[in-house]
């Protein structure tokens, strides 16, 4: 494969060594917009909308990955193998399912379990566990700790399945298990940065709750993740200098 790709039409040099990656193309728009300086739009293919530009001084890119593991699966290869992206942070939103977390605490995905089939692809003889990298994940708490964020670490649930017929009670046993959130996208760009011997880390908000009356609006996710997005921004700054 070489660039442009499929799915991304920016060319050589036009994207960071270090991706955050939204799922809602609109939300990396408000990333760039409101966060980037002099950010610059570099790829627009099927809508998913990709921006470089710097923070503190450091290029960062803002590109989306669309919805589930096998749309970020495809865009973090890509970034990975044809752009030599070394880091993909993951920005998005998850349901809590611990009465402990409450809209807008924020996540990170030490680990991220998962009911998706996608690791068969990797011919293992066993069970894989996706996890973060240890550096990306170090980086991400010094940097929470800098700004006074509380942030919770721990187990994510990366799920195919956004409307389940079993109801809150197909999560009971994961949330027996400990797990902190469900969302849909971490265990596969886990796996994929394992494989190509990459950086990744999610780091999600909580918009709703799997057990609890609360929850954001779709206008709310999208604007109201300020401290998630300044926090994976720090991180990004801070790999720069490693």
């Amino acid at each position: 494969m070489a660039i442009p790709t499929p799915h991304n039409t920016a060319r050589a040099g036009e994207i960071a060594k270090t991706v955050l990656m939204p799922g809602d193309p609109k939300r990396s728009r408000f990333i760039a917009d409101n966060f980037l300086t002099d950010p610059i739009l570099v790829n627009d293919t099927r809508g998913v909308q990709g921006y470089t530009g710097t923070w503190k001084g450091v290029p960062v890119t803002v590109m989306a990955s669309g919805m589930g593991i096998p749309s970020i699966g495809i865009y973090s290869w890509e970034l990975y193998t044809e752009y030599g992206v070394d880091n993909i942070i993951r920005v998005g939103s998850a349901g809590a399912l611990q009465e402990d977390l409450h809209v807008l605490d924020i996540v990170l995905g030490q680990g991220a379990c998962t009911d998706s089939n996608f690791v068969h692809q990797f011919g293992l003889n066993g069970t894989f566990a996706p996890i973060a990298d240890y550096t990306l994940l170090r980086a991400a708490l010094d940097c929470a700790e800098e700004r006074g964020l509380n942030v919770r670490v721990g187990n994510l649930l990366s799920s195919d399945n956004f409307y389940d017929g079993g109801g809150c009670d197909s999560h009971d046993a994961w949330k027996r298990m400990g797990v902190l959130a469900v969302e849909m996208e971490a265990a596969g760009l886990y796996m994929n940065a394992a494989r190509l011997g990459k950086r990744a880390l999610a780091i999600c908000t909580i918009s709703d709750h799997i057990y609890l009356p609360e929850n954001l609006s779709a206008e709310e996710r999208q604007i109201s993740f300020r401290g998630m997005i300044t926090l994976a921004l720090d991180t990004a700054a801070r790999m720069a200098r490693l």
